[in-house]
């Protein structure tokens, strides 16, 4: 969601430092842009992330040697 703002505020800082006029900030369109990186980050986790409903969280655990173990996920 920050990325609008930040490449916003750094083109602005360059075109200060060359003697443009970068304008007022167009606040509108930042938030509007953002707000659909956040939309499209959302569908995005939603088609990519494994659907683990109906399993259980397996939490890592530390053995007796002192490794630990990674943390799984197990049919119900």
């Amino acid at each position: 969601m920050a990325l609008p703002f930040v490449l916003w505020f750094a083109w602005r800082a360059w075109a200060r430092r060359n003697g443009r006029d970068p304008g007022e900030t167009p606040w509108a369109w930042l938030v509007g842009i953002a707000g659909v990186l956040l939309g499209l980050s959302l569908m995005a986790t939603a088609v990519f992330h494994k659907d683990t409903r109906g399993q259980t969280y397996v939490p890592g655990e530390v053995t007796a040697d002192g490794r630990v173990t990674e943390g799984r996920y197990e049919d119900r």
